[in-house]
């Protein structure tokens, strides 16, 4: 966004969470149409890129106390009360529910003459691939007749910003689907869109293109309107505090860490790298003056690169090493029109460790007057704690990043390159959201989008929102295991429940490709399981024999008719709930006669028996193919057979919850060695693959599977019951001595503590009100109440 002041003003009010969420919406406004209606800038191209702003003056007697409005646009928007940011959104979602946000405007309003004011983009062709749009238009509406003056119509003005250009992809080849970068020439731009004393005389009067209307009314096509169902995201001012290297000048020691101004001569190129020290999402603003026509580059990167030769491309090394190192990145171009106070602020929030910061100036000095950034994301508040080795503090702070940066207005599989919410990522960072913070709205966001994005034939997308529609089929099935890990962990019964058509509609469509026996043969779409690349494996995809079948696959879906057979059991159709119980138990003989070998005491990933992972045989524990001593032998094999095909960060979650299933959990600390070369390599967020070198990604939450094991398995806290209505501690201490730590809990907290003192354990175990449960300990159960138990064992 293009802002210029000639007086010295904040670009951003900072604050930690934007402008709070409403108490309330006018009832009326959830079932009849607005009066506000979708307005745009006449004579635009209205699918096609383009930066617009909207403004109307309004005038009134007092301050009020309370002015709340509702407000949206396609595709984004900020939104200024007498130049403060007040809300920006909508979050994300799809044409069949798209989001209005709830704003108290009182705060920023004041007796007499204000601005209201938004800038709205629409990225065209160019949109991040989350992004589904129809065309660029604004609404907001007021809650009450208090607040009509608000209401979008005629009376606003409008205008389109042509300083505005895309900039398109990352600077080398890979999969990047975030959005474009912003060209802008300031020359060209809207100077004072916002400000109270503005020339409107180029501005138009808005068109209206439709009224609002809520989901569920008559006729409502196009953007059926429902309330944002999360808070607002979280905005807190960051400084960038290291210089890595400055080419072409020398600059002060306190720049860029504290407000410092530097002068660029004219005529003079210059080259500043920046390293926030850790990965980080935030919006990017650079404050500078005069330089008439000098050329500013911003490019953002996660890492510095090797250049190789021949068809490698591009290799990353120790991540806090730059020397001899290149830089490659998505960019954002400012040319400067040579005026006193510029500021240009990223539209949308950049991810970046480094930044590369390139000037080059023509006839006029230009001066920095600052760079820092806005760190922005959903705003999950840590309330875990763990008082263990210092080793597994930095893990947890590591992956507490990793979620914090997968996780605005929905979870991302990544911020960098794609910033879309797959069902996969997303059943692993719930669990950290539960065990971490305790916030479970983000996660009922992302399966209610789960269950809207199903298609006819009854699976869900693999990722939603997205423009262009996915498939993975077996991220279905981890749709199933997501909603019942929510059953176990929430006392939410009646939003499982109305969740259960969906889960009928995704078995139903593995039906039509189960043969007599059960097992599946020929499953359409990606078979996505993890990016291992063994023999047998097709683009992350397991083995699949000629036949067209798969062990990893028959035992997803028997896990899935498992799951979906207990929570139709408890709150849905008995007969159903038998009809899975039983699909399973003829998977499972199925499953144990085409796979299992005996020579080999291993279960194969396709029926001709030559070709064996962790992955298959991981889900055989989970599922119950082997109990007891038989599951013991197997979970062995899978830590010493080096022959099976290995799992990667991602699936090392369901390969360690089957070796502590098989009674392994004592080593669970032994297990972390990716995640230690993570850190030597100078990751601060986990990346996407086990190859550090020539992973795509720095940045997954699906690796994050620590924040979750240090309390579940470590600590042994666990639901005993859905709903977290019992609780079972069950540690598994290894070679710890002393340990300790907490848990939100639906009731409170959950709290432990362990110290082994001349040979006997000294236990603690606090659990919160209206809650019992079970201390298991060498195989004996202790049963435990609300409140503090000390056991001595």
């Amino acid at each position: 966004m293009k802002i210029v002041y000639k007086a010295a003003l904040s670009l951003f009010f900072i604050f930690t969470v934007i402008a709070g969420h409403a108490q309330s919406i006018n009832p009326a406004l959830l079932k009849s149409q607005w009066k506000a209606a979708w307005i745009t800038v006449p004579g635009e191209s209205l699918r096609d890129y383009g930066v617009y702003y909207f403004r109307k003056n309004i005038n009134i007697k007092d301050k009020p106390a309370t002015f709340i409005v509702h407000v949206s646009a396609d595709n984004r928007y900020k939104l200024y009360v007498n130049q403060t940011l007040v809300s920006l959104g909508p979050a994300r979602g799809d044409t069949y529910y798209w989001n209005y946000e709830t704003v108290d405007l009182a705060p920023y309003l004041k007796a007499g003459d204000n601005v209201i004011a938004a800038v709205v983009w629409n990225d065209g062709d160019y949109r991040p691939e989350a992004q589904i749009s129809i065309q660029t238009a604004f609404i907001m509406q007021g809650d009450a007749e208090a607040e009509a003056i608000i209401n979008t119509d005629k009376s606003w003005k409008g205008i389109s910003d042509k300083g505005y250009k895309p900039i398109v992809g990352v600077g080398y080849g890979t999969y990047y689907v975030a959005g474009p970068g912003e060209r802008v020439d300031m020359n060209a731009g809207i100077a004072n869109w916002n400000a109270e004393k503005t020339d409107v005389s180029g501005w138009k009067n808005a068109v209206k293109i439709e009224g609002g209307k809520p989901k569920g009314t008559p006729n409502a096509f196009g953007w059926m309107l429902v309330p944002s169902s999360i808070p607002p995201v979280e905005l807190t001012y960051q400084r960038i505090p290291v210089l890595r290297r400055a080419e072409g000048i020398t600059v002060p020691k306190s720049f860029p860490a504290t407000k410092t101004a530097i002068t660029i001569p004219a005529n003079t190129t210059v080259t500043f790298l920046l390293d926030q020290t850790f990965l980080t999402n935030a919006f990017v603003s650079l404050n500078f003056s005069l330089g008439k026509n000098a050329g500013i580059s911003l490019s953002y990167a996660e890492t510095l690169f090797t250049k190789l030769h021949g068809p490698g491309g591009l290799e990353k090394g120790n991540r806090d090493d730059v020397e001899g190192k290149i830089f490659s990145g998505r960019r954002d171009s400012i040319v400067s029109d040579g005026s006193a106070g510029q500021s240009f602020n990223t539209l949308s929030f950049r991810t970046f460790r480094y930044i590369e910061l390139k000037i080059t100036t023509a006839g006029q000095p230009l001066q920095v007057d600052d760079i820092y950034g806005t760190f922005t994301g959903y705003p999950f508040k840590l309330n875990a704690k763990l008082d263990g080795t210092a080793e597994m503090k930095k893990m947890l702070d590591i992956g507490w990043r990793t979620a914090r940066l997968c996780a605005g207005e929905t979870y991302y599989d990544c911020p960098y390159y794609e910033q879309l919410q797959y069902v996969g990522d997303s059943r692993i960072q719930a669990l950290v959201s539960y065990y971490n913070s305790g916030d479970d709205r983000l996660v009922r966001n992302a399966i209610n989008l789960m269950d809207h994005s199903r298609i006819a034939e009854g699976v869900t997308l693999s990722r939603h929102p997205s423009f262009s529609p996915q498939i993975i089929s077996t991220f279905s099935l981890w749709y199933i295991g997501m909603l019942h890990d929510y059953w176990m962990y929430r006392p939410d019964s009646a939003f499982v429940q109305s969740k259960l058509q969906g889960v009928e509609d995704i078995l139903a469509f593995f039906r039509k490709y189960q043969q007599p026996g059960g097992s599946l043969k020929n499953t359409p779409y990606w078979n996505f399981a993890d990016w291992v690349a063994d023999k047998g494996w097709d683009f992350g995809a397991a083995p699949k024999s000629v036949n067209g079948s798969s062990a990893l696959l028959d035992l997803q879906l028997m896990w899935a008719y498992q799951q979906a057979s207990q929570m139709e059991a408890k709150f849905g159709i008995p007969i159903i709930s038998q009809y899975y119980h039983d699909m399973a138990n003829l998977l499972k003989a199925t499953i144990q006669q085409k796979y299992w070998v005996a020579s080999r005491q291993l279960y194969s990933d396709v029926e001709d028996q030559q070709l064996f992972s962790q992955h298959t045989n991981s889900l055989a524990i989970l599922t119950g193919m082997v109990t007891g001593d038989e599951a013991s032998a197997l979970g062995k094999k899978l830590m010493t057979d080096t022959m099976l095909t290995q799992c990667t960060i991602y699936f090392k979650y369901y390969l360690h919850q089957a070796l502590i299933k098989s009674g392994y959990g004592n080593d669970y600390l032994k297990w972390l060695n990716i995640w230690r070369k993570n850190i030597a390599m100078g990751l601060t967020t986990w990346a996407e693959i086990s190859d550090l070198r020539h992973n795509r990604s720095d940045c997954h939450a699906w690796g994050a599977s620590p924040n979750i094991e240090f309390y579940r398995t470590v600590l042994g806290i666990d639901s005993y019951a859905p709903g977290f209505s019992k609780i079972k501690i069950e540690p598994h201490l290894g070679d710890l001595k002393i340990i300790g730590g907490e848990i939100p809990h639906p009731n409170g907290k959950i709290a432990v503590k362990y110290e082994l003192k001349k040979g006997k354990w000294d236990i603690e175990v606090v659990l919160p009100p209206n809650t019992t449960g079970v201390f298991v300990w060498k195989g004996q159960n202790h049963l435990i109440n609300s409140g503090k138990n000390k056991i001595i064992v």
